[in-house]
């Protein structure tokens, strides 16, 4: 019983959308209308409030991190019910009822996921990855995929948990699901990588 409220908080905290509400409330518009419709943290950017942005993006990872924080501090579940907890928020988020089931990337909860599994330990490598591939490809997807890549060498190397690995998998499903427009395409890197390139070639 604990278990499935649990599985359930976690899943309708995910799926609350402080960018529309936050948007239509302090900005008086909704940010679905800028760039791809995403109801996240980067149209409130786009919106033209950094600090609400900021305050957006910190809400998002929170309500992750929270839940999943919590689970794995205070229960000893096994595999299934942690990993159950931990992919409920970004399901939440990225399938959110109180947006008619279309909701956003899944960016910022996947961070807190990890953040709520492993404080830094995961986190700062999956930033670390997805600021790097933003500055050598021209696609948000592709980008994303270089963060989850050095999140899997981060658990192959150091953390080899078989819930880690798990709940890795299930982010590679869903963001490559999410960004499935972008990775049709084939990588494009930014003119400073082509030119790099072509001036040591």
């Amino acid at each position: 019983m604990q278990v499935s409220f649990l599985i359930l908080f976690s899943f309708f905290l995910g799926a609350l959308p402080f960018s529309v509400w936050l948007g239509k409330l302090v900005l008086k518009q909704d940010v679905r209308d800028y760039a791809d419709g995403n109801p996240g943290a980067t149209n409130v950017f786009r919106a033209g409030n950094n600090y609400l942005g900021l305050l957006v993006l910190m809400l998002d990872i929170s309500k992750a991190a929270a839940p999943v924080g919590w689970a794995n501090a205070h229960l000893n579940l096994g595999l299934l019910p942690p990993f159950c907890i931990s992919v409920a928020p970004m399901l939440g988020h990225a399938y959110s009822p109180f947006l008619k089931f279309r909701g956003g990337k899944a960016l910022a909860t996947v961070l807190g996921v990890w953040i709520g599994l492993t404080l830094w330990k995961v986190s700062i490598p999956a930033v670390l990855g997805a600021v790097i591939g933003i500055a050598i490809f021209t696609s948000a997807g592709w980008a994303v995929m270089l963060g989850l890549l050095f999140v899997l060498l981060t658990l192959l190397f150091w953390l080899p948990d078989p819930l880690f690995f798990a709940v890795w998998g299930f982010q590679v499903i869903l963001l490559v699901w999410k960004h499935r427009d972008d990775l049709k395409q084939a990588p494009k890197f930014r003119s400073w990588v082509s030119k790099k390139s072509e001036s040591g070639s």
